[in-house]
Formats: structure tokens, sequence, C-alpha cells
């Protein structure tokens, strides 16, 4: 018989344990083998040159935490059966299963207001019929249906097992140590109290870097403005290919993005079709790698110039700042890049644009607990003498505007 409990040996935590067979079967299957082929930061590597990792590895990692998360409360006394244990670990393990080539940075491109979310849900429905039912429980506690609501905080929360995850990994692969967190800390400090997770008050501190160091990482890594420059322009290569493919012009693509390519496929549509969600799942990063390597030669000017661009690394040039950009200066701009490139107003928003980003390290909707001494719980904002926690809790919101070089 096959040994299904293995060991992986992960480059951020050591050695990670499969515990549960039903684990190593998931990880086997094409489904989730396809996330070794999605980047866990998309652009990101223009900047980072060592952030290649994966969706793949990021559920790993997750999922060790978790395992760690489940010991640390079962020492505490809370009782967590061998069956949520599983089950918990297998929504960790599969939250992110719906992600799309290149992750977020094309959330809403190929497919119209689908999130990775609902995706996720519905391949794991799916993967729940292969498993004869195998999955229930763990269905129930991803989309918070489980009477014990504690086990959903771990997978989906301000203080969860993915963020806590994806700040180590991205921090270690980018290089970029502001991100480090006292995970190992945070974990040992979990505790439940009227059915939720909460933080032991001597663990305030570390949960205070977590919380600054994801504001950190965004401005310096998730909206770095080379970040931004990079993936707005994977988003408007789609943008053009798909305008080009709805008008009928022949383009290169995979067989199984031609159907997303050559439809407008919607939230509705997709869910009603059972054969979009069966083609989405054959997408990764080298679908719309091959096709943006062949479009770079294609004979529509604007489709061509994108993709040379971004194979050659010649990114719009981005300025970010706190006032929005003035309408004057950006029709002087839009103006210029006309005249240079010889394009209508109908075209000129492949290279000029502007929009707004928004950073919220802390929303207090869904807020972090601190289990004082004496049995009582508050807000993080209350337990902290750091008066920056109260600061963070506020959405910060910057503009931005993209333009070609000329």
């Amino acid at each position: 018989m096959l040994n299904k409990k293995k060991i992986v040996n992960d480059p951020v935590y050591g050695f990670i344990n499969i515990q549960y067979e039903i684990i190593f079967d998931l990880l086997s299957h094409p489904w989730f083998q396809r996330l070794r082929n999605i980047k866990q930061c998309a652009m990101t590597h223009l900047v980072y040159p060592g952030a290649m990792h994966t969706r793949f590895q990021h559920a790993l990692g997750a999922t060790h935490l978790i395992s760690l998360a489940i010991e640390t409360l079962r020492s505490k006394g809370h009782e967590i059966t061998e069956e949520e244990a599983e089950a918990v670990t297998i929504a960790i393990l599969l939250h992110d299963i719906g992600h799309g080539p290149f992750s977020h940075a094309l959330e809403n491109c190929i497919i119209e207001d689908v999130h990775h979310e609902t995706i996720s849900a519905l391949i794991m429905d799916k993967l729940n019929k292969e498993f004869n039912g195998r999955l229930t429980l763990a269905i129930d506690i991803f989309n918070d249906r489980y009477s014990k609501k504690f086990l959903h905080q771990l997978v989906s929360s301000q203080l969860d097992l993915d963020r806590m995850d994806y700040l180590n990994r991205d921090s270690f692969f980018t290089g970029v140590s502001e991100g480090v967190i006292s995970y190992d800390r945070i974990l040992k400090m979990l505790n439940v109290a009227n059915d939720r997770i909460v933080v032991e008050e001597k663990g305030v501190y570390s949960v205070e870097k977590f919380i600054i160091a994801r504001r950190l990482m965004y401005w310096q890594v998730y909206l770095h403005k080379t970040v931004i420059a990079g993936e707005t322009m994977l988003f408007k290569i789609l943008k053009r290919a798909k305008e080009l493919a709805l008008n009928g012009v022949e383009l290169f693509t995979t067989p199984s993005f031609r159907l997303f390519l050559y439809n407008r496929i919607a939230h509705e549509r997709f869910l009603s079709d059972e054969k979009y969600l069966q083609e989405f799942v054959k997408l990764d990063d080298h679908d719309i790698n091959a096709c943006i390597k062949i479009w770079a030669d294609h004979e529509d000017k604007i489709l061509s110039y994108l993709c040379k661009s971004l194979i050659n690394r010649k990114l719009y040039r981005v300025e970010i700042q706190k006032e929005p950009i003035g309408k004057t200066r950006i029709e002087e701009i839009k103006r210029q890049v006309k005249q240079h490139f010889g394009i209508n107003d109908d075209e000129v928003h492949y290279f000029v644009f502007s929009d707004l980003i928004s950073n919220s390290a802390y929303k207090k909707v869904d807020r972090i607990e601190i289990l004082r001494k004496d049995g009582s719980v508050i807000d993080l904002t209350e337990a902290s003498d750091n008066f920056n926690i109260e600061a963070l809790a506020k959405t910060v919101e910057k503009y931005y505007l993209c333009s070609v070089k000329i």
C-alpha cells in the first residue's frame, strides 16, 4: 500500500508533515497540482526576482500552520475531534484552489464579477462528489456553517493561517524583512473564548507586529509602483485581446483559454454551465504567457506593443500621490501619447489611465480579540498601547497615474 503520510521539505518552515491520507490525495489531484503553475504574487518578481513562489507552496504552508494551531488549542483544553481537525485542514488546503492565472492580477478579467472564493467553493463541491462526501464538513467550515465558529476563523479572519503564511512566505521570497512576523509566538498565544479565536494578552505585541507588517508589505510589495505597472499592463493586454476576439479577430490561444477569450462570461453564465468550470481548472500562468509571446508579433499595434513591453520589462511609468490626479494633466499626457502612437480617443486608455489604490491593515468589523488575564475579551485597539494600531484601522487611499514612456 502507498504511504500517504509524507514529509515535505519547505524552505520557510522546514519539514511539513502530511498528517491525513485525504490531504495527500487532494494534493495529488490535477486541480490542485495546477496551483504549482500559478504565481502567488503575480508580477511581483518584476521588482523582487525571488518572488517566483506559487499558490501550491502557500497552501502547503497554511496547512502546516493550521496543524500547529490545532495542537495549541487542544493543549489548552479545547475539544477538536480528529474529524474536525481533518476537515479544517482540508478547508485551509483548498481555500485558494479557485485562483486563476496570475492570482489577483486577473481576478475579474478572465471571468467578470466572479471572485476566486466563489470558484474555490464550486471546486470543493465537485471534489466532494468525487471523494464520496468526505469534504462535507470541510465545506461547512469553509462557508462558516459549522457549529464551532472558531474553526472557520482559523481559515478566514483577520488573524487566519492564510494571512500568517503569505506574510511569512512573501517576505521570505521577496527578501523584504518588514514582512517577517512572530507567527510561532502568535500560534502559541491562540485560545478560544465565546466560540471565537482570541489571543492571550501576553501575545499582543506579536499581533501588533503582524498588523504593522501587513501594512508595510502592501506598500512595499503588493502595491509597489512597479508591481502596479506590471499587473496593469498584464490586465490591459488581456482587455485588448478580449476586445479583438469579441470583434472576430483571430488570435493565438490555448484551447481552454479560447473559451474565455472569445466569450463574455459573467457570474450567472459561469455558474449555470458546468463546462466553464471544467475549462477554468485547466488554466494557469503558462496559458497567458504563451499567448503574450505570440501576440507580441500580432498585427494589432496596441496588443503587439503592450506584449513586447511586458516581455522586455518596458513598463508603464507610475506616479502615486495622495491627491487625485488633475484632469488637465491627464488630458495633456493623452494628447501627447495619441500624437506619438497615432491612436484615437477610444484606444488611448491602453496607454494612459489613472485609478485608486487602498490599504487597510485592520478592520474593526471582523476584529482581533485579546483575552485578558481576568477572562474578559477586548478589541486589539483597546488592548494595545501602540497608537499606530488605531491609525492602521483607517483605510488609506492613494491615486496613481499610469502612462507609457515616450
